[in-house]
């Protein structure tokens, strides 16, 4: 079934439609990644977004049960220019069309995703449709124009209720703005007594749970259409260890006085390199954001810059100057990607036995 993409800016792309025939629209974006289309389809932090693959061909291995970073794709549409009809993997289990249609996701395919990619590159971000080829493309670019987007995604990925994934070491509060699987997963493999809790989970909430340390996971959106996490950072920092990523590592730095802007096209894909600055050491990362600390907004904090972006120079890590705290703004767990910086989970287990080791001295003084 042919099918359109037409952008705000009034370019139309004619394709073939797979997956759902639903009319979408969103925020068109796109992601770098080779492989990994399964953990990019099910990754919150795409929540409202229709993603473009600039890999030429995805679904060539399927997808299977293991790989989801979430149980309901939140994502609104993908854009590829090959859907693979007959993937061939010893651990497929469905194609990508079959998954996009029971997860009710239009798809559209055949078109030049490198000129899509190269026209986000230049004009940044822009609302798209995917439509029937039926419609006026210069009436729904009009209307794209005068189209406000949702601002309520975090909202709606987050869990609605705190729930356990039980372990017998060091309790960790795992706020949800959007969690992919993923970081669960790390924390569970060091054995962590990981409660998860809502996005907007107050300070008082948490620290009645008694964490050794909390977690700020990832999420989609802009992190000022969440005070309420912006507050709750602001009770908790100096009293329980904190490690955030993405989103979490935007929504700390908002709460300790920084300032966070909208990038051009953001960073999404599994292939970006980022220099630790103590060590010069530099690591491939997994990332997906559209938003960055500014860097020039630190200067008046009492936050340190850890990681920066080789491509643009961006802030991508920071630590707070006193207390144990400290955060990125790439995916340490991957999922998809490399694992160069997976060790940060090690370090966050190091800091809350520090802390704890600390706090149990100082009782001892006190007695």
């Amino acid at each position: 079934m042919k099918r359109q993409l037409v952008l705000e800016n009034g370019t139309y792309f004619v394709g073939e439609g797979f997956g759902s025939n639903e009319d979408i629209i969103g925020e068109v974006v796109f992601t770098t990644g080779m492989t990994g289309y399964q953990e990019t389809l099910s990754d919150p932090s795409y929540c409202g977004q229709i993603v473009t693959f600039t890999y030429p061909l995805i679904g060539n291995y399927g997808m299977n049960r293991d790989d989801f970073e979430s149980i309901n794709p939140s994502i609104n549409g993908i854009i590829v220019k090959e859907a693979c009809p007959y993937p061939s993997n010893f651990r497929s289990e469905i194609s990508i069309d079959e998954f996009l249609k029971a997860k009710n996701i239009p798809g559209i395919c055949g078109i030049d995703t490198r000129r899509l990619t190269k026209m986000i590159r230049m004009y940044g971000t822009l609302k798209g449709a995917i439509c029937s080829i039926e419609e006026d493309s210069q009436k729904i670019a009009e209307s794209l124009k005068n189209t406000e987007l949702p601002r309520d995604q975090v909202r709606k990925v987050s869990t609605k209720k705190p729930y356990p994934s039980p372990g017998r070491g060091n309790r960790v509060v795992l706020v949800d703005f959007g969690m992919k699987h993923g970081i669960l997963r790390e924390l569970n493999k060091r054995n962590c007594d990981v409660v998860v809790v809502p996005y907007n989970t107050t300070a008082e909430e948490i620290l009645l749970l008694k964490p050794d340390g909390v977690m700020l996971s990832n999420g989609p959106g802009d992190p000022k259409d969440v005070p309420c996490a912006i507050e709750m950072i602001q009770k908790i920092i100096g009293k329980v260890p904190i490690f955030g990523i993405c989103l979490g590592h935007q929504l700390f730095a908002l709460a300790n006085g920084a300032e966070t802007e909208k990038m051009k096209f953001g960073h999404r894909g599994s292939n970006h390199p980022v220099k630790e600055l103590s060590t010069n050491k530099v690591s491939i990362t997994s990332q997906n954001h559209s938003y960055t600390v500014k860097k020039e907004s630190l200067a008046l904090t009492e936050l340190d810059v850890t990681h920066v972006a080789l491509n643009d120079g961006t802030v991508e890590g920071l630590k707070h100057k006193h207390f144990p705290a400290f955060t990125v703004q790439y995916h340490p767990e991957a999922s998809p990607g490399p694992e160069d910086a997976n060790p940060l989970f090690d370090q966050f287990i190091s800091m809350m036995n520090e802390n704890k080791k600390k706090a149990g001295e100082e009782e001892c003084q006190n007695v």
